[in-house]
């Protein structure tokens, strides 16, 4: 039995393919090459910025990262960090201590070094207004 609805089955071997023009125009050889070349350009670009946004941070003279915090009581909060820079420079970083709003609640300017390793660490004390729930390293720079 033969339902006019249906399509009669592909011969063997033959591709599949949906009907033509059910999905737009047929694709031609120059849109496929088209299609590689702008996936290629993409893929350069991506590149491109991944690298300069690389070098531009390992370039940075002083790197910081956050290890951990300790709420002592609701005026002060310790915050201990790591400072990665060259042995001799001397850095100023800055802290600030937050509260459940994250309105900042105290905050302190605080110089590091001159180191004699690339690795330092530190625990600083951030006076605070009122009870902090957190304390962060906003940013180290090389101290003028």
């Amino acid at each position: 039995m033969t339902n006019e609805t249906t399509a009669p089955p592909p011969s063997p071997g033959a591709p599949l393919r949906p009907p033509a023009g059910r999905y737009g125009p047929e694709p031609t050889e120059r849109r496929r090459r088209l299609a590689v070349v702008g996936i290629v350009l993409v893929a350069i670009v991506g590149l491109a910025i991944t690298l300069v946004i690389g070098l531009r941070y390992a370039n940075e003279p002083v790197r910081f990262k956050d290890f951990g915090y300790t709420v002592v009581s609701p005026e002060r909060v310790d915050v201990t960090f790591e400072v990665y820079m060259d042995p001799g420079t001397t850095a100023t970083c800055t802290l600030d201590a937050l509260a459940e709003s994250f309105a900042q609640v105290g905050t302190v300017d605080v110089t590091v070094g001159p180191v004699e390793v690339t690795e330092s660490r530190y625990t600083v004390s951030v006076a605070t207004s009122e009870l902090a729930t957190t304390g962060i390293v906003q940013s180290c720079r090389v101290a003028p």
